[in-house]
């Protein structure tokens, strides 16, 4: 060891931002839980949809983003500022980008609040915002790189502890995910195709959506369990072998499971049977996880008996097994023929939400604000009602859900004696499951309640302290700590000193399951076999496919039969993906809230769609769908509508020059014959309405193939 005196340095923690960061996830939680009541109401009550901005197929991503990216992501960003700084004793690189950052991310999150609800939306599950977002998001989310890899290489901490092997992992993963799956062409501001169409386009969706979760719904949150949990219990973690063990298998696996969203889809059989294969490994390192943080209380459970804050964490860490579990289950060919499209899946998706993101946030803010504001929370007691309340939300939520999933997928594929379903309608299942719904929204209710409570006493707490926005620590300077040649001890040792490789390492890690899955499936040309008789869509289809995507139906109608006799029974020819190959975007859809319309084409006359439209209940009595009256008043804009054409044939889409000079007149006439229809059956209605396009889209579906 080095003769020389160690001479501390003295710096300042922001704390500013982290308070930033924590008012940001409150305020974002109490709105996107409301708007998660909200929908949930709709589901049992239509008339809570109210205006065309305010349906559950507009506000459903709206939900969506503001949970994901508002409130977890903003729950994240103050958990990483909190425990970087010191877990690296050093202020984070640049005020300027940290500031940068916070409001560039509420920037984006208001924008969301506004385009969603205009039917601004590129369609893709958690990455519906259109491309100027996009655009946004990646220079906000290189801005926070670089203020994290700043902080690094100026720390006073030689060892990169493992929180924060997790959030490099996070960043790395995320832009890759990101930059990856927003490939589109402009059409104008506001509009965009990606450039991979039907089940290409479906793979890297869920490639994308999967590991979204992974890579921003569980990777920062472990790495936050990982420093938080020990400071909140007051021991180490329990095994440091574990978590090493726990960080390399987690990335490597976990990107590869994406495949297991598309089972029984067109997706080539290779793929689907990669993601089953890694999603039932990916039971091990997420286990080892789990164990890793229950198994740091042992031997203080008293503590935790007295400690709310611990009981949060130890439901959090729990729910996180459950659905690490259930997930892998879940993507068992038998268990997914029943649970895919049901309300299982609801189930298991809040059982991680609600439970694993929530509860350790909620943990983290109320042993967070505190301090950062020098005083004690305002309400102990308000601390162990909102863990009861927001447990048993939990429970009202999730058990319901699991119900309601376990009957849909029996009722669906349910045979009478005499071979014929015995729920042919697809309403007998939905009129079932209202009691579940209305359980679910009181669940929700509950959980929000919960949160609400959380806002009123961490605000008291805020107002009775006093923000210590700048927090004097010291520490030696790294030259000096290098000096003195410590015995690392382990072999991980070496890469923890070495951010760069560690990025480059987890980088790699990620790549390689993504490049084995994506590559083949583009560039393997029988992966994807044509039809011949499958024809792009007419200019007025287009438009009317455009309002489709716009209105979010495929919230809740799926447009891929599976190839089970049940579907075929019901919905008719499964489908081939030789059928999708001009579709951009795919919309297989994830819930079957209504029956499948792949082959909705030619099952009703033109009058049928139109009263189903201006008033669902009219054609099923008892149907929870809005009505969509508006789409008889709008008129169809065709002002891009030969630039659509025209960006569709650079995307392979073989529409002649003909066709794309004369997009328009072509929908004029195809839209005529449609009005001719209509008026057979004495409905009048103007042949440049929304309705119009909407119907000549619909009737479109599935009809390129023969049908049984």
């Amino acid at each position: 060891m080095s003769t020389k005196t160690t001479s501390l340095e003295q710096f300042y923690y922001d704390n500013k931002i982290v308070r930033n960061f924590s008012l940001a996830t409150i305020l974002w939680g109490v709105i996107g839980m409301t708007v998660g009541v909200i929908i949930a109401t709709q589901l049992f009550a239509p008339s809570w949809n109210l205006t065309q901005y305010g349906t559950f197929g507009r506000l459903r991503p709206l939900h969506t983003n503001a949970v994901i990216f508002a409130f977890v992501g903003n729950a994240i960003f103050a958990g990483v500022y909190y425990s970087l700084q010191r877990l690296l004793k050093a202020r984070m690189y640049s005020d300027f980008l940290s500031n940068f950052h916070f409001w560039g991310w509420q920037l984006i999150i208001v924008a969301a609040a506004i385009t969603l609800p205009l039917g601004i939306t590129t369609s893709h599950e958690y990455a519906e915002l259109e491309w100027p977002l996009d655009i946004a998001i990646t220079l906000v989310w290189v801005a926070f790189g670089i203020n994290m890899f700043g902080t690094i290489f100026k720390r006073r901490e030689r060892h990169l502890y493992v929180a924060i092997w997790f959030y490099i992992a996070t960043f790395i993963t995320v832009a890759v995910l990101h930059l990856t799956n927003s490939v589109q062409l402009p059409i104008s501001f506001t509009k965009s195709y990606y450039v991979y169409a039907g089940v290409q386009d479906a793979l890297i969706q869920w490639w994308y959506g999967h590991n979204a979760v992974a890579f921003f719904l569980t990777t920062p949150f472990l790495g936050m369990m990982y420093y938080f949990l020990p400071k909140m219990a007051n021991r180490p973690v329990y095994s440091y072998r574990l978590s090493i063990l726990h960080f390399w298998a987690l990335i490597f696996i976990y990107i590869w499971a994406g495949p297991h969203h598309l089972l029984y889809s067109s997706l080539p059989d290779w793929a689907q049977s990669l993601g089953v294969i890694f999603s039932i490994m990916l039971i091990a390192p997420s286990w080892g996880g789990m164990i890793n943080g229950l198994l740091t209380l042992r031997g203080a459970w008293d503590q935790v008996r007295e400690n709310t804050l611990l009981k949060f964490m130890v439901v959090g860490i729990t729910s996180y097994g459950m659905a690490t579990f259930e997930g892998p289950m879940l993507s068992l060919k038998n268990i997914n023929a029943i649970a895919h499209f049901t309300d299982w899946i609801v189930a298991h998706v809040h059982v991680g939400a609600l439970g694993w993101n929530g509860f350790l946030t909620f943990a983290m803010l109320y042993w967070l604000v505190p301090r950062i504001f020098q005083t004690t929370v305002y309400s102990e007691k308000l601390v162990k009602t909102h863990f009861w309340i927001g447990t048993i939300g939990i429970a009202f939520y999730a058990i319901p859900m699991y119900i309601s999933g376990f009957t849909q997928g029996m009722m669906w594929k349910q045979f009478t004696a005499e071979g014929t379903l015995q729920y042919g309608n697809f309403l007998d299942t939905t009129l079932q499951l209202l009691p579940m719904h209305m359980m679910r929204a009181l669940g929700g209710t509950l959980y929000l309640t919960g949160a609400v409570l959380m806002a009123y006493n961490l605000f008291k707490t805020m107002k009775q302290g006093t923000l210590l926005a700048n927090e004097k620590a010291e520490a030696a300077p790294l030259a000096i700590i290098e000096e003195k040649h410590e015995s690392d001890g382990h072999w991980h040792r070496w890469i923890e000193k070495r951010p760069i490789q560690l990025l480059v390492a987890s980088l790699v890690m990620i790549l390689v399951g993504s490049l084995v899955e994506l590559v083949p499936t583009f560039m393997v040309k029988s992966n994807v076999p044509t039809i011949e008789s499958v024809k792009p869509y007419t200019s007025l289809e287009l438009e009317g496919r455009d309002i489709y995507i716009r209105e979010g139906c495929v919230s809740c109608h799926s447009q891929l039969v599976r190839p089970f006799r049940s579907e075929t029974e019901r919905y008719g020819e499964f489908s081939k993906s030789g059928e999708f190959v001009y579709d951009h975007p795919f919309l297989w859809g994830s819930k079957r809230t209504g029956p499948d319309l792949h082959r909705e084409g030619g099952k009703y006359p033109d009058s049928w769609h139109y009263h189903h439209m201006r008033e669902p209940s009219s054609m099923s009595p008892g149907s929870i769908m809005p009505n969509y009256a508006w789409l008889l008043e709008q008129t169809v804009n065709t002002s891009a509508t030969q630039d659509k054409l025209a960006a569709m044939k650079k995307l392979g889409v073989p529409y002649s020059t003909d066709e794309i000079t004369n997009a328009v007149k072509n929908l004029n006439t195809q839209a005529k014959a449609i009005q001719l229809n209509l008026a057979a059956e004495k409905i009048k209605v103007s042949q440049d309405k929304e309705i119009i396009a909407l119907i000549a889209y619909l009737q479109r579906l599935g009809t390129d193939i023969s049908k049984k």
